[in-house]
């Protein structure tokens, strides 16, 4: 989705006890109890294939829609899975017609708690393309100005795009848009500069608020009708938005290591990262103990 658009973490445990110390504390509770006792979803991404993905309950988009250009689709020949890393590629010659974007979904059962992926976000020196790469949680846009919509999101725009050249990555929670003509009702958060390379890029969801933190960082805190009130899909796309040039064919990627959701509880990113790399050296590629909430992941939007 275009963003052109209290006390949060732990309390302490004592005046000596760092977060650090604090944090392996908390991991070193038993795997299954934590999961049992608040639900956790976790994916590094080391499925042989497509097909292993969706069986994973995992939606690959296809088709045309929001966001991107008209007349652009969305194709699952644009996900790939290897080395154990989800790669998601937009290919274009700058015209609708010839432009694929990539998005892949999750169950739509994650609201209160903490979400982080590892991702590796890319630059293209010399392009100006507006690909935008995004990680994010959103439910369906049933009308203009859905009063339910729920979504929070990071957005990194590489080359500019949006009216503006700058290279930035945004931090945003909505509360609600019409798409056509556009009217956003959002809180943005924006970091400028490049964040090519590795980043993890973490979201807390809380009752009143959210948070989005890049490598630790708190860059953002959202509150009032901008706050998730329904559950969402954990979400990545790739796309392209209206300005770029049209011309020879192009293709851009970028790739996600892994995604952690623990429900209910609010964590820091050090917490999250602490806890995957626990998962993998246990070698659990995938944890998904989050209860479903029979609604349907339409991954449309």
């Amino acid at each position: 989705m275009g963003a052109h658009a209290a006390a949060c973490g732990r309390t302490r445990a004592g005046a000596g006890m760092s977060a650090v110390r604090l944090a392996l504390l908390l991991w070193a509770l038993p795997a299954s109890a934590m999961a049992a006792a608040r639900g956790e979803f976790f994916d590094d991404f080391s499925q042989p294939d497509l097909d292993a993905l969706r069986a994973n309950g995992w939606v690959l988009r296809e088709g045309s829609g929001h966001p991107g250009l008209p007349g652009a689709r969305f194709a699952p020949s644009q996900l790939g899975l290897s080395g154990g890393l989800l790669t998601l590629s937009l290919k274009t010659d700058g015209t609708p017609a010839h432009t694929t974007l990539a998005q892949l979904c999750g169950p739509r059962k994650f609201l209160i708690g903490t979400t982080t992926a590892r991702v590796r976000l890319r630059d293209t020196p010399g392009s100006r393309d507006p690909i935008i790469q995004s990680f994010f949680l959103a439910s369906p846009l049933r009308h203009d100005y859905d009063p339910d919509f729920s979504e929070v999101d990071f957005e990194y725009l590489p080359h500019g795009g949006w009216g503006e050249p700058e290279t930035r990555l945004y931090g945003v929670s909505w509360h609600t848009v019409r798409i056509d003509p556009w009217q956003s009702f959002n809180q943005a958060s924006t970091l400028p500069g490049s964040f090519d390379g590795w980043q993890l890029l973490t979201v807390q969801v809380e009752a009143t608020r959210t948070r989005h933190y890049v490598n630790g960082r708190l860059i953002g805190e959202h509150t009032g009708r901008n706050v998730p009130s329904h559950p969402m899909a954990i979400s990545f796309n790739h796309w392209l938005a209206a300005g770029a040039v049209a011309g020879a064919p192009r293709e851009y990627s970028f790739d996600v290591d892994w995604v952690l959701h623990e429900a209910g509880r609010t964590l820091t990113p050090a917490a999250m990262q602490a806890r995957a790399a626990q998962l993998k050296r246990q070698g659990k590629d995938r944890v998904d103990t989050v209860p479903d909430s029979g609604l349907v992941s339409e991954c449309n939007l």
